[in-house]
């Protein structure tokens, strides 16, 4: 039971920065990485602009042979691999070339949908018959374990490797995974994190749906409008957040920096029942979640410093405000801070998650909260329910003790995790 987790290494690929370094400076002054997206305008979608990681050939060659990316198309895979091997260099774990396995690591890493645009390119082939030139990839490409089975190969992992997948939630839910196994003494470290390929066969059923925004076409780094009285809809992202998660005792006695500890959470569903639907959250379960996070980590509802919050610039934000407000029953000038990535990133899908727990984490360990962007003019049903000051527009150089971190996913499911300053 005393077996404390922390972190030691972190990594990112993200609409507003490629590595720590750039992801750091991007959210600590509202950079944008929202763009205009020709594929989207060029096949009619409403919305036509997205978060998509601005990767450059160093990037990949760092993490891939020219061998493997052979027939490789799968961008959510890379985007994992690029930011799963940062996190284990930043953590300053080596890759073993040995034959033998690290049998005490491991990883977690999740996605959405994978390698899609390969899956397009087999079907095309075996609808014409040419089944034999398929090619060895395709499987190791679109399996649901691609990336965490890549990322396993690639350092040598010998403890559980595995994927999940649960939406919105996947890359929090990834997290609380890992500091599981390590808890329970299944591991000394892991890797955790998620991934989401880009592009219109993944964000075309959200456009579909018409929950994406459409009135910023012109004006890309507008769009994303969390907690916004003009709020209306989503812009669609991608990328990639990684984590290495490491017994205390570990990295003690290797010298590692500790970016924060994780101290517990919770994962739950409201079943699709009451409020609850495949695309709705049931508000108890939400609340639930939250309150059971908070008891999981062993503390009370007025030590929560900072809230990451999901809020995703849909009609559901001053819904998500007043389950937080009523899970810590703390409102007005009482109510935490809280800020929302997808200001500057879109919403990036199965990747959500993890890279708002990379920033959630960055900010804890170095004592700021990154502002939030393109919500002056706050939706008003948010206004009667926390104090605006409680909302930053610009940086605040503030130490953070306790920050609480949940997403909400399709399927009605949800987790909250709990980070500490170490």
């Amino acid at each position: 039971m005393d077996n404390r987790v922390v972190i030691t290494g972190l990594g990112v690929v993200a609409p507003n920065g490629i590595g720590i370094a750039e992801f750091r400076h991007a959210i600590k002054n509202g950079i944008s990485g929202i763009k205009h997206n020709p594929e989207l305008e060029a096949l009619q979608f409403s919305c036509q602009i997205s978060g998509t990681p601005p990767l450059k050939s160093e990037h990949i060659a760092a993490c891939f042979s020219d061998l493997e990316l052979r027939n490789f198309k799968s961008t959510g895979i890379m985007y994992g691999v690029i930011a799963g091997m940062e996190a284990w260099q930043d953590a300053g774990l080596s890759i073993s070339g040995d034959s033998e396995p690290d049998w005490d690591s491991g990883v977690v890493f999740g996605m959405g949908t994978s390698g899609i645009d390969k899956f397009r390119e087999a079907i095309y082939r075996i609808d014409n018959h040419e089944v034999r030139k398929l090619g060895s990839t395709v499987v190791s490409q679109i399996m649901g374990s691609a990336v965490s089975a890549h990322l396993g190969g690639k350092l040598g992992l010998g403890n559980q490797v595995t994927s999940n997948s649960s939406a919105c939630a996947t890359g929090t839910e990834a997290i609380l995974m890992a500091y599981e196994r390590i808890k329970a003494h299944g591991a000394t470290r892991m890797l955790a994190g998620s991934t989401s390929d880009s592009g219109p066969y993944i964000w075309g059923g959200f456009d579909a749906m018409k929950v994406c925004t459409y009135k910023h076409n012109d004006s890309p780094e507008a769009g994303s409008r969390p907690m916004s009285a003009t709020a209306n809809g989503f812009v669609p992202g991608s990328g990639a957040g990684a984590m290495v998660l490491e017994s205390l005792d570990s990295a003690l006695e290797r010298g590692a920096k500790i970016y924060g500890e994780v101290i517990g959470g919770n994962i739950n569903s409201g079943g699709q029942r009451g409020s609850g639907t495949m695309t709705a959250p049931n508000s108890e379960a939400v609340q639930r979640c939250i309150t059971a996070a908070l008891k999981n980590a062993g503390i009370t509802a007025d030590q929560v410093d900072v809230i990451a919050g999901h809020l995703t610039a849909t009609s559901k934000d001053a819904l998500e405000i007043e389950n937080w407000a009523l899970a810590l029953n703390r409102s007005g000038a009482d109510f935490p801070y809280i800020n929302s990535l997808k200001s500057t990133t879109g919403h990036c899908i199965s990747a959500a998650g993890s890279i708002e727990c990379v920033a959630s984490v960055l900010q804890l360990h170095e004592g700021f909260i990154f502002p939030n962007v393109n919500c002056e003019d706050l939706n008003p049903e948010i206004d009667k329910l926390i104090d605006t000051n409680r909302i930053p527009r610009v940086l605040l150089n503030k130490e953070i003790n306790f920050l609480a971190k949940a997403n909400f996913g399709f399927g009605d499911v949800n987790a909250c995790i709990i980070f500490k300053k170490y």
